[in-house]
């Protein structure tokens, strides 16, 4: 447990810090799960709207500090082609 004013804070941060990136988290696997069942569908149109509409939230996950740039790179790389190769 925080013994200290400073570590005190610091644990309030880190939770208050927490429930912050956890709901990006989520909004952010949601636009996934979105992309993921248009591919499954296999309308090319759908998939390829939900991927436009995923790749700013994927990108903004990064500039908050949620996902690493090279995951996020890798992530929308596969997905393009994914959609890429729908019928």
């Amino acid at each position: 447990m925080a013994n200290t004013p400073q570590s005190k804070k610091r644990a309030r941060q880190n939770e208050r810090r927490y429930a912050v990136n956890k709901a990006r988290r989520s909004r952010i696997r949601t636009f996934l799960r979105n992309v993921e069942e248009a591919i499954a569908s296999g309308d090319k149109d759908a998939a390829s709207t939900a991927l436009r509409e995923a790749q700013p939230e994927l990108m903004r996950g990064v500039t908050k500090g949620v996902f690493h740039k090279n995951t996020v790179s890798r992530k929308m790389s596969r997905l393009s082609a994914r959609v890429k190769a729908i019928g």
